[in-house]
């Protein structure tokens, strides 16, 4: 039995889908953190892993049985403008294992060293952002919302220059698989409809292999990629996570959340929050991404036209037709969930109008997105706990008012208050990944070689809809309601 039970699919594509590349090898790798679970999962044994051949291969300097290290090639808009070629250009793939739940999954290595596709980059990665993106997608995982996920974090015992010299790190991350957006593009630029096909094969096979059989398989890829991305930034919306760089090239097809570069959670509610040093007209706010959603998924429609129908017109209709089902699908998904988490049964006329009201109530008075839905919780359960929703509001009474109408509802709803509130706390998390937490942690790992904030935090946003009294501190808003805080690019 192989230490990693590789089952590569990806490389068997044409070889002008990605360029062959072994990991640099670094310094001095020492082992950060394992995701053991995970690890488990996958069918690689933890133990290994966190061994020193597991180790070298987590920071890519010993190429395991089965690996066929690549760097996949892709093109993509990013802020709206056209890069014809980009590609993993500090990423490399190592090969794909089936899990022990029978789903296909990329294992690749982020920060390991130059490509084909670096663009004159060192192909590594800092520390800090290596921390980020673990922290951030395994809170995502653990708050129920598609994501690539972590496997491990090793340091690699080697500075990367950026603005200063930073300590390095190498991420180990896994998906569901690399095909974005952005790896259609990069083909139908080329007009290279053959290419095209290929690669929308593979995805069919990979990610909707029903609809392989579809009368019209290629039709029933980008309605599944459709679906999937309205129901994903709907989730995102519903927890206040604000992706930062939603460019083609960072939208999967198979529907998870991707590249964890300048994200950020909302702290006080502002629907035109963006966080980004790099997003200066504010085009990734946090109320921008279902239609910059849309957009993306209308620049992958442009690359399936030749294939959704011999006749243009009738291709470019059928395209138009799947783009259409994107705002529907994103509104019940989205509407749906903010009545789940103000604890609403039944669908109701006046529902979502209660829950925006909401919403514009709160960003008139800088309430914090997060307490003010955990908090609603108690409030839906003792009408007493209204106090910690008021204290929120820079002017109480304007909750006051909204509180009258929404208990109204939940009366007509024939659900007792505690039901109620258990399944409002199951929507409602007492922990994210609060921005100004994050950024502490990061401080300590790179300025003092101090892990023990990433472990405490991680450990405790792994269990985010549970209350946790001995870590309230958590759970608490900055100072100031985080206004001011940036993001910025790890690369």
């Amino acid at each position: 039995m192989t230490a990693i039970p590789f089952d590569n699919s990806y490389v068997r594509l044409p070889d002008h889908f990605f360029a062959r590349r072994a990991p640099t090898p670094v310094a001095a790798p020492r082992l950060i953190h394992l995701n053991r679970a995970l690890a488990a999962n996958l069918g690689i044994d933890p133990d290994w892993l966190a061994g020193p051949a597991g180790v070298g291969t987590l920071a890519g300097n010993e190429i395991p049985d089965g690996a066929e290290p690549i760097a996949t090639a892709y093109a993509g808009h990013q802020f709206g403008n056209f890069v014809p070629q980009l590609g993993d250009g500090r990423a490399v793939l190592l090969g794909e294992v089936v899990d022990h739940d029978g789903r296909r999954r990329d294992v690749q290595l982020k920060g390991s060293g130059p490509t084909a596709f670096s663009r004159r980059g060192d192909g590594r990665a800092a520390l800090g952002p290596v921390l980020r993106e673990y922290l951030v997608s395994e809170a995502m995982a653990a708050l129920g919302i598609p994501t690539t996920r972590a496997l491990a974090a090793v340091a690699t015992g080697e500075p990367v220059l950026r603005e200063t010299r930073l300590p390095g790190a190498v991420l180990a991350r896994v998906a569901a698989s690399h095909i974005r957006v952005g790896t259609f593009q990069y083909f139908a630029a080329r007009g290279d409809t053959e290419a095209v096909r290929a690669l929308a094969d593979h995805a069919l096979a990979r990610h909707d292999p029903e609809a392989s059989s579809a009368e019209h398989p290629y039709r029933a890829l980008l309605d599944g990629v459709v679906a999937r991305q309205a129901d994903l930034v709907a989730a995102w919306l519903l927890v206040g996570f604000v992706h930062g760089v939603m460019n083609t090239d960072n939208m999967s097809v198979a529907g998870e959340t991707i590249d964890y570069g300048p994200c950020a959670f909302l702290d006080a509610y502002d629907p035109r929050t963006s966080f980004s040093s790099i997003d200066a007209h504010g085009r990734y706010a946090y109320d921008q991404q279902p239609g910059i959603a849309l957009w993306n998924l209308t620049r992958l429609a442009e690359t399936l036209v030749p294939l959704l129908a011999d006749d243009e017109v009738a291709a470019v209709e059928a395209a138009e037709t799947a783009l259409a089902g994107f705002r529907p699908r994103f509104e019940a998904a989205y509407h749906g969930g903010l009545a789940r988490k103000l604890g609403l049964s039944g669908d109701r006329d006046g529902d979502t109008a209660l829950a925006e009201d909401l919403l514009a109530r709160m960003a008139d008075n800088r309430a914090d997105f997060t307490l003010t839905f955990r908090r609603l919780c108690d409030a839906a359960e003792r009408p007493e706990a209204d106090a910690g929703v008021r204290d929120l509001f820079v002017d109480p009474t304007a909750y006051d008012a909204w509180a009258v109408r929404w208990r109204e509802r939940l009366a007509e709803g024939g659900r007792n208050p505690v039901a109620t509130a258990a399944a409002m706390r199951a929507v409602n998390p007492a922990f994210i990944p609060r921005n100004h937490r994050v950024e502490a942690m990061i401080s300590a790992a790179v300025e003092r070689g101090d892990f023990g904030p990433f472990e405490e935090l991680s450990a405790v946003l792994s269990r985010a809809y549970d209350d946790q009294p001995d870590y309230a501190r958590y759970a608490e808003a900055p100072k100031g309601g985080g206004a001011g805080y940036r993001t910025f690019c790890g690369t």
